[in-house]
C-alpha cells in the first residue's frame, strides 16, 4: 500500500531526473513568475501591429516552464506574441509558447494543441504552463506530460493559445488561423531556435478541444496558409459539428462545456457582432449568470457548475428548443461543421481517432468528416477504440499517434483513407521504448482515476479536478 501510494511520486521523480540528464536547459534560466494575461502586459501588442503580415513576432520572451506549477522544468522555453486574424478578417495578436529540448530535431517542430476548453484568458496554456500558474486539472496535467513525450524524442514543441486574445473557445476558423499563425511564428524564429532551415517540417496535433484548432488548421492550411511545410496532422476525440456535441452532451454531467462555447462565439474576436444582440435579447438573468461565470473560469470549474442542466430551459434563455433554429445561430454552427466544404479539405495526412462509445464528443459526427474528407481526397486514417471512453482514449492511443508523428515527418505515411478498430482499454509503458517508460508510467495513472471506459468520471465529475501527481 505505501508504494502504490507513493508510485506517482517516484514517477514524477523518474521524469524529472530523466530531463536533468537530458534537458538540462541553459544555466541563465529567467526567474520571473506567471502573471495573469489579464494583467500582463506581455499579451498587449504594439501600436500598429495590424499592418504586419499573420505570423509576425510582436514581442518575446523567455519563460519557466513547470510541471503542475510549482516544480521548474528544466527546459529552455520561449514565448511568441505573434499577429493573427479573427473570423471578420481584422488583425489580433495571441501567444505560443516553445518548448526546446537541449539537443533538438534542428529541421522540424510538433504544434501542440491542449484542450483547455474554456473561454476565460486565465486558462490559456501559455499561463498554466509558467511557475507559479498551478495546472489544476487531470486533463492540463497530463497534457503537459504528453509535451514532455515529444520533447524526450527531441522534437521542438509549440503549444498556442490557438483562441486568440479574448479567450474565443470553440468557433473553427479563428482557432484553425490562430494555430496557422502560431507555425509561422515559430518559422520565423527558426534562427533563434538554432534550426537548420528556415521551412521547418511541421505536424500538428490535438485533442478533443484541441482537435477543433487541429481539425480546422488542417483544413485551412491548402487556403490559408499553404507556404508552411506540413507535415501531418493528428486529431483525437473531434467535435466535428458543434451542434451535434452540444446535443449529445446537454443536460448531462457534461454540459458545462455548452456556456464555455456559446460565450467563446460570441467574443469580438469570433462571432461577437452578429451573437451578441441575439444573445442580449434572449438571455435571462440566470442565464447571463452562467455565462458570467464561464468568462472567469476554466473548463472543470464550468462543468461543475452546469452539470445536468440544459441550455434549452427557459429559466436561462427565452427560444427554448428554438435556440438552433435562430437563423444566425444556426449559419454559425453551420459554418463549424468539419468536412462540409469540399475546399476545406486537408492537404497533408491525417490520423483520425475517436471512442466508438465517446460520451462527450459524437463518434458518428467524427466518422461523417472522416467520410467526408476521404470523399474529397484527403488521406485519412481513422483508428476506432472499441473499449474507452473520451478521457482515456487520449491515453491509451498515445504510442499510435506518436507512431504517426514519427511517420509523417519520415513521409512513409500511406496514401488514401483506412480504417481499423482497436480493442485495448491499456497503455503499455514500454510501448516506446524504456526511456520514455516514466511518462508513460505516469500518463498509465489517468486510466486508473478515470476508470473503465471513464467510469469514474462519469460517477463523479470531480474526478477531473485531481492533477496526475
Amino acid at each position: 500500500m505505501y508504494s502504490q501510494r507513493f508510485a506517482p511520486v517516484r514517477a514524477l521523480a523518474a521524469i524529472l531526473t530523466v530531463l536533468m540528464l537530458v534537458l538540462p536547459g541553459t544555466l541563465a534560466r529567467p526567474t520571473r513568475r506567471a502573471s495573469d494575461p489579464n494583467s500582463d502586459p506581455f499579451y498587449q501588442p504594439p501600436s500598429g501591429f495590424e499592418s504586419t503580415l499573420p505570423g509576425t513576432i510582436l514581442r518575446q520572451r523567455q519563460v519557466v516552464a513547470s510541471f503542475f506549477g510549482l516544480i521548474p522544468d528544466p527546459i529552455e522555453a520561449h514565448q511568441l506574441l505573434y499577429r493573427t486574424t479573427a473570423i471578420n478578417g481584422s488583425a489580433i495578436a495571441t501567444v505560443t509558447t516553445v518548448f526546446k529540448p537541449l539537443i533538438p530535431k534542428k529541421d522540424r517542430f510538433i504544434s501542440l494543441h491542449t484542450a483547455y476548453d474554456s473561454s476565460s484568458v486565465s486558462c490559456n496554456p501559455s499561463y498554466q504552463y509558467q511557475l507559479g500558474a498551478p495546472q489544476t486539472d487531470l486533463i492540463s496535467s497530463a497534457e503537459f506530460l504528453v509535451i514532455q513525450l515529444y520533447l524526450l524524442q527531441g522534437y521542438i514543441v509549440a503549444s498556442p493559445d490557438y483562441e486568440g486574445p479574448d479567450a474565443a473557445f470553440s468557433p473553427g476558423h479563428l482557432e484553425g488561423m490562430g494555430v496557422l499563425d502560431g507555425m509561422r511564428a515559430v518559422q520565423n524564429f527558426a534562427d533563434k531556435l538554432g534550426m537548420s532551415t528556415d521551412k521547418p517540417a511541421i505536424v500538428g496535433t490535438g485533442y478533443s478541444g484541441g482537435a477543433i484548432a487541429t481539425g480546422w488548421a488542417a483544413s485551412l492550411h491548402p487556403s490559408y496558409a499553404p507556404e508552411l511545410n506540413i507535415k501531418g496532422w493528428v486529431a483525437g476525440g473531434t467535435p466535428a459539428n458543434l451542434t451535434g456535441t452540444l446535443l449529445f452532451i446537454d443536460d448531462t454531467i457534461s454540459s458545462g462545456f455548452i456556456p464555455a462555447a456559446i460565450d467563446g462565439l460570441s467574443k469580438p474576436s469570433a462571432y461577437g457582432a452578429e451573437l451578441m444582440p441575439i444573445i442580449n435579447s434572449i438571455i435571462t438573468e440566470k442565464g447571463q449568470a452562467i455565462l458570467d461565470y464561464a468568462n472567469e473560469h476554466c473548463a472543470i470549474a464550468d462543468l461543475i457548475n452546469f452539470s445536468g442542466e440544459s441550455i434549452f430551459s427557459t429559466d436561462i434563455q427565452s427560444l427554448g428548443h428554438g435556440l438552433l433554429t435562430q437563423p444566425t445561430i444556426q449559419s454559425i454552427l453551420q459554418k463549424n461543421i468539419m468536412g462540409l466544404n469540399k475546399n476545406e479539405t486537408p492537404a497533408a495526412p491525417v490520423f483520425v481517432y475517436h471512442a466508438s462509445q465517446d460520451e462527450i464528443v459524437p463518434y458518428s459526427d467524427a466518422s461523417t468528416m472522416v467520410d467526408s474528407w476521404c470523399s474529397n481526397g484527403a488521406d485519412v486514417k481513422f483508428t476506432t477504440y472499441a473499449n474507452g471512453g473520451h478521457v482515456t482514449t487520449e491515453i491509451v492511443a498515445l504510442p499510435d499517434a506518436v507512431t504517426f508523428v514519427e511517420n509523417a515527418f519520415s513521409g512513409t505515411v500511406a496514401k488514401g483513407c483506412s480504417s481499423n478498430s482497436e480493442l485495448t482499454s491499456l497503455l503499455n509503458p514500454i510501448a516506446l521504448g524504456v526511456e520514455l517508460e516514466p511518462i508513460l508510467t505516469q500518463l498509465a495513472s489517468v486510466l486508473t482515476m478515470a476508470g473503465t471506459k471513464d467510469s469514474n468520471i462519469k460517477e463523479n465529475i470531480t474526478v477531473l479536478s485531481k492533477t496526475v501527481s
